[in-house]
Order: C-alpha cells, then structure tokens, then sequence
C-alpha cells in the first residue's frame, strides 16, 4: 500500500453528495431520523468518516411502511399502464449510466473495492438489471384454464389466472456489493408494481443513497420507494416484523436470514432470503490450467473475497494439485493491495473493523487447527482494514476455515484422487448450497458433475459469470427463492384465479 498518493480524485458531485446531511427518503421526502440520531460512515482504507447518516429506528420503519402502504392502496404505481412503469425503470437504468463515475466513486470510497471493478462491473450491472427488469413489467401474464367441473357437466365457465403485485415489500440488502444489491432487489419489485421500503447495510449506505435520487429523478411516483439508513438491531428488525409488510426479502449472513424468518413468522409473511455460502470450485486433472488457475484465484479473491458464492473450498486432483495452487499461491502474492480509489489497486480493503476482526479470527484459528498458509494469512498494515490474499492447505473437513463461511481472501486447497461418488460427497458436504465450479475440458464429465452438485449456480471453466437474466440463489441454507431473471418475479407477485359462469 502506498498511502494515499494517486488516488482519483472525487468529482465536485461527489463531493456535493458526501457533504449534505444523509437523511431517510420516505413518501418522496427526505427526513431526519425521528430521534435526530445519526452514525458514521467509515472509509475502509484508511478509517476515516466520510460521512453521518440518519439513524433511521422503529418510529421511522413505521413512517416508511405506512408511506409504502398508502402508495400501494391508493397511489398511481399498481395502477399504472405497464408500458408506462417500464418506461420509467428504464430511465432508472439510463440515469445509472449517465452517473456511472460518481456511483463508481462512492462505491469504491464507501466499500473500498477498486474503482475500475466498480466502473466495470458493479455500476453497469446495475443498470443492465434495471433495463432488463424494464422489459418484464409488459410481460406479467396470467392463462386461461379450461375447465372440467364433474357436478355441473352442463355448465360453462370461464376461468382464468391474474399475477398480482404481493403489496407492501420490506427488502434489507448487504454491504458487499450494495449498489447492485440494491438495483437486484429494486428493478423487479418495481416491475411488479409493488411498493418498498428498502434498508441499506449500515456500512456503505451511499450509493443505495444516490440510487434512491435517481429513481426520483427517473419519475417514480412519491411512497413508492422509501429507503432507511440504520442498524439490524433497531431498524431492520421492526421492518421484518411490522405488520403492514406483506413480504420480507433479504440478502446476508444465512444467521440474520434465520432472523428474519422468525420475524416474519407471526403474520405468515412472504419471505425470499439470499444467504451465506461455502462453495466447492474443482479443478480435474484434464483442466486447462491456464485457464483454471485465474480462473481458481478470481473465484475467491473477486471483491476481497467478500462474495457470498466466493469459490473458498478448491478442490483440486491429484495430478495437478501443486501446480494449481503453486499458480493460485503466486498469484495471490502479486495482488497489489491499496485503497479503492488508487486505479492501481487490485484488491481493496475489508468493509470493516468488525470484518477485519471476523477473518483475522478464522486466520488465527486455521494455524492453530494446522493449517499452514502458502501465503498470505495475517493483516496488512496497521492502517485501514486489509488482509493478505491467503492460500490454506494441510486443511481437513472439521477445521473451522474448511467448514464455516469466511467471508474473506482466504480458499482451502484440498487434493483428491478420482471425479467419483466421494469427490461428490466432498463437495456437497456443507450446510451451504449457492455456487459451485468445475474446471475440466471434458465437457461430458463437467455436465456430470454439475448435475450432482448441490448448488443454486454452477459454473463451468468460468466462475463469477452474472448476467440479468440469469437466476442466482441457493440450496440448502444458501436460502429461499432466486434474484434476477423471471423468477425473480415470483417473490413480488400473487396468483388469483377467477372463475365466471357464464
């Protein structure tokens, strides 16, 4: 890390943004927290405060779901010609292009990822999402169903399905990428003609913050949107259990998912939940090893390893395991760490002290269990919040940095002998079920595989591969539900069946 010499420097809109006071936006206005309390808002890099946010709590919840209520039951948005709300979504997404350098910015300075990945990857992705969601508010359609009633044989009906938006929707997004979180969970729940309360993750509130301008901007009618800044505890947790919420969606940790179950529970509320992971990337001995080794290392170093579907289990067989991970090891090494605003950087720093502290205790607890690290494996510097990309073996499945969700720069490599029914144990051996990854240029034996893995997605010679219309989400305890493509629209709608005699 080289200080701070170099960095982009903000732009004057930027700078704009980050010193006016950080309210809550409910029923299209922009209100301070109801008890007058805010919190900081830290640079990971470096510690510093970059800003104060309104620290929105239950008198707020209850002001923003009444405002979502009001404009479902008796605003313009559900009652909208389609066409015309997806004219609007679209423009949300033109307006993320047209501002794409300053969400990259607050991106990169709110959650420390490198601003070139942001530009690339997080702010278009967004967009894209909006667009392609813009696309399906024409297309919700219900069918006509003949039918065969044996008690009434001489009568006709007419019978046929509406989709109706589910109502009132909570949504509680992450900290790891959460101006995509943000547009994953806002592009379909408009497209739906549901309302929202969203509540950014307390650590990188910003750019959720600028997005709900946007959409303003972009046209959607007041109480529609209405977006809280606050912590799980005092903000997130009424929101799940207010009882004018029809539906909850969450994407964290699979422990605040199973939270968020129990707080939905007493008024059976719809819940879709996009949780943790702990998945399995397996490189056979047939592989392109050019193409799997960076392949192997991007799939758990992407996003400083702060990526729920993160390849963090690297299983490798026999004949090339130590070429892959000497190749994944000597990669690692050459990450150039620094902050996100340094265009230099390849990897920024951990969102936080509290994950900085999270990972550091996985570290300690893998050299204590035995594992030995072929690089990495301890904090860089005494300034920000930055840990080595670290590369484990020696490890075995009742170590804690082999079974539990790290959440960081750090993969296990594991060797095994043959592609057979214990290599397929192995690898669905975890209370987890998101992702997973073959590397092999035997496509037969890769479909093979990816049929019997136990995971939402699997990727085959590629890892990290997302796209708007491809469904993302999890088996197991990786949760409920898939965010993006057109089954995302079934967590924001109901079925009604009519049935008329005619």
């Amino acid at each position: 890390m080289d200080g701070d010499k170099g960095l982009v420097a903000l732009s004057a809109t930027v700078k704009h943004f980050l010193s006016q006071p950080k309210k809550a936006l409910i029923g299209g206005k922009w209100l301070a927290a109801q008890s007058g309390k805010t919190f900081d808002v830290h640079d990971p890099s470096n510690g510093q405060v970059i800003a104060k946010v309104a620290a929105c709590e239950k008198a707020d919840v209850d002001l923003a779901v009444a405002a979502a209520r009001k404009a479902f039951d008796q605003g313009p948005w559900p009652r909208m010609s389609p066409a015309a709300r997806g004219k609007i979504i679209w423009k949300i997404g033109e307006l993320i292009y047209h501002h794409l350098e300053d969400l990259a910015q607050l991106e990169s300075l709110d959650n420390g990822k490198p601003i070139a990945v942001a530009r690339a990857a997080d702010v278009v992705l967004a967009a894209d999402l909006f667009q392609y969601m813009a696309g399906w508010a024409t297309k919700i359609e219900g069918h006509t169903i003949p039918l065969s009633v044996p008690y009434t044989p001489d009568a006709e009906y007419h019978a046929f399905t509406r989709r109706e938006p589910v109502g009132v929707v909570a949504q509680i997004i992450p900290w790891n990428f959460p101006l995509l979180m943000a547009a994953w969970k806002l592009g379909p729940v408009l497209a739906t003609g549901c309302t929202v309360v969203l509540k950014v993750a307390e650590e990188t509130p910003l750019s959720g913050l600028r997005l709900a301008e946007i959409c303003q901007e972009a046209g959607v009618p007041d109480g529609v949107i209405n977006l809280l800044t606050g912590f799980g505890e005092t903000c997130g947790a009424p929101l799940a259990a207010h009882p004018q919420v029809n539906k909850v969606a969450f994407t964290g940790s699979t422990e605040v998912g199973k939270l968020i179950v129990r707080a939905a529970a007493d008024d059976l509320k719809k819940v879709t939940l996009e949780l943790g992971g702990k998945s399995p990337n397996i490189v056979l001995d047939d592989a392109d090893l050019e193409l799997a080794i960076p392949g192997a290392a991007s799939a758990i170093f992407f996003n400083h390893g702060q990526c729920c579907c993160a390849g963090s289990r690297l299983f490798v067989q026999e004949k090339v395991y130590d070429k892959v991970v000497e190749g994944v090891t000597k990669i690692a090494k050459a990450i150039k760490l620094g902050p996100g605003l340094d265009p230099n950087t390849e990897m920024g720093p951990l969102v936080s002290q509290l994950q900085l502290d999270r990972v550091s205790n996985y570290l300690q607890w893998g050299s204590e269990e035995g594992a030995k690290a072929m690089t990495g494996g301890k904090r860089r510097g005494e300034r920000g919040y930055f840990v080595e990309p670290t590369v484990l073996v020696n490890t075995h499945a009742d170590m804690k940095v082999y079974r539990e969700e790290i959440f960081g720069p750090v993969v296990v490599a594991i060797p095994f002998k043959e592609v057979d029914d214990e290599l397929i144990r192995r690898a669905n051996d975890s209370v987890y079920g998101l992702a997973a990854g073959v590397f092999s240029a035997n496509i037969g034996k890769a479909h093979r595989l990816a049929a019997r893995l136990r995971a939402g997605t699997v990727w085959v010679n590629c890892y990290n591969i997302f796209d708007a219309a491809l469904p993302f989400g999890g088996y197991k305890q990786s949760g409920w539900g898939r965010e993006m493509g057109h089954q995302v629209l079934e967590n924001y709608l109901e079925t009604k069946a009519v049935c008329v005699n005619l």
